[in-house]
């Protein structure tokens, strides 16, 4: 039970801000002396260096991916907040550091687990279990998940925290972005900074966990009218601010659906469109990564399973409330209104020349997200017209404000939703779900 990628093999993680701080430089030396060899070899045949094909070989690319794995939170953190802004206009060199990143499923050794339980629980806490699988069920960005059985019964999943990484976010984060800012790959005219600050403010609420223990069981408290879905039990008892411990679920990947019968394909991806909708419009707390582990399908009981809390966020009133006037100008096909919404927003600047091209794809979208057909997730045109729109954009000269991170979440979360609905092959009637969601505010 996790929302987590499965492990591969055991890796000390650097646990010292010093010691991670001299990995990095080390990288970064390395690299530097690869380029520089490079060079010399260009300079000797008569060609001029170009710096940013020398710093992409092959081998630099693994350098730099297996050490900001080695690093974890910050590198990984930084992976996901640049994706889920820049998204396709990301240079193939960073897209390809960014998804090897995802594919690192690196854990701790035993005795290094060992120490760090012995920290949290005191010496002696193995008598308190009857089982404690060493090796874990998965493995993330800033901690890794193992199955154990308690003396009292208990079968629990206990998610326990990389050692350093709460302590070096700070000094991790500027790292990762210096180098960022080094490689020459973000793409031009993008502003790094907020999105340092912004991971810098995630981690350190990641990393406590428990918050994330408390945001549980507040999702448990709101989703009790829903028995469509399951959480953990979260056991305080067991847990400190570096170990989540949990009751254990069993659950398959999500993705499994996408064999199952079409009715059931398209019930699943409603429910999970539905609880996105009431996340926002009705609790104004979201869980903010939609990634697909973080959901699992109990087939005997066709309940889905919701999994990691730690990136779980209240929502600005007055976002939502934009959001939802947006959804009530698409709906009824109000240009002037989704224009303006749009700029409430911070997705188009006021006045920007480009803002009625903007406002077409939207109305685009909004054309057949309202109309009598359901929508069938996996038709791939309008996807493709959206994606040559938002390059013609590009290459016209468009580039887009910062808008509050909040939008950014929101973006995200609904992006992530409409990837899953598309893997299940779901078909959905949503009209009247995005209705319901503007009509909420006058009940």
């Amino acid at each position: 039970m996790s929302g987590d990628k499965t492990p591969s093999r055991p890796v000390p993680i650097p646990s010292g801000r010093v010691g991670r701080a001299l990995r990095l430089g080390g990288m970064a030396a390395g690299i530097a002396g690869n380029m520089a060899l490079g060079a010399l070899g260009e300079a000797g045949r008569g060609s001029r260096p170009e710096m940013r094909r020398l710093l992409m070989t092959p081998g630099n690319l693994s350098r730099v991916a297996s050490e900001l794995a080695r690093m974890r939170g910050a590198a990984m953190k930084m992976g996901q907040l640049i994706s889920m802004d820049s998204g396709e206009v990301l240079p193939p060199e960073l897209a390809e550091i960014l998804a090897r990143l995802r594919d690192q499923a690196d854990f701790m050794p035993p005795k290094q687990l060992r120490d760090v339980l012995d920290g949290q629980w005191g010496p002696g806490w193995r008598r308190a279990f009857r089982t404690f699988d060493v090796r874990p069920v998965a493995a993330a960005s800033i901690g890794q998940v193992h199955r154990g059985e308690l003396q009292d019964g208990r079968e629990v999943a206990i998610k326990v925290q990389y050692p350093g990484v709460a302590r070096s976010i700070d000094s991790d984060v500027t790292n990762v972005g210096a180098l960022l800012n080094l490689s020459g790959l973000l793409p031009k005219g993008f502003e790094l900074a907020p999105y340092l600050a912004e991971a810098r403010r995630q981690l350190h609420e990641e990393t406590d966990y428990a918050r994330e223990g408390a945001q549980m069981r507040r999702f448990s408290e709101l989703l009790a009218d829903a028995p469509g879905f399951v959480l953990p039990e979260w056991h305080e008892d067991w847990s400190t601010p570096r170990v989540l411990c949990m009751s254990w679920l069993d659950g398959q990947p999500i993705e499994t659906v996408a064999e199952t019968p079409q009715a059931e394909r398209d019930r699943v991806a409603a429910a999970l469109i539905d609880l996105s909708l009431r996340e926002i419009f009705q609790f104004g707390l979201t869980q903010s990564d939609p990634n697909f582990a973080n959901y699992r399908y109990q087939p005997e009981t066709r309940r889905i399973v919701l999994l990691d809390f730690g990136a779980a966020r209240s929502l600005d009133a007055e976002v939502v409330s934009q959001g939802r006037a947006l959804l009530k100008a698409g709906l009824e096909d109000d240009p002037d209104a989704i224009l303006s919404a749009l700029e409430a927003l911070g997705i188009v600047a006021t006045g920007d020349r480009f803002g009625p091209d903007i406002t077409g794809m939207v109305r685009r979208l909004f054309d057949a997200l309202r109309g009598p057909e359901p929508y069938d997730f996996a038709d791939r045109v309008l996807r493709d017209r959206l994606r040559a729109d938002g390059i013609a954009l590009a290459e016209a000269g468009y580039c887009p404000p910062e808008p509050p991170m909040d939008v950014l979440y929101l973006q995200r979360k609904l992006g992530g939703m409409s990837l899953l609905a598309t893997r299940l092959g779901a078909v959905l009637p949503l009209r009247d779900r995005l209705a319901d969601c503007v009509a909420s505010e006058e009940r």
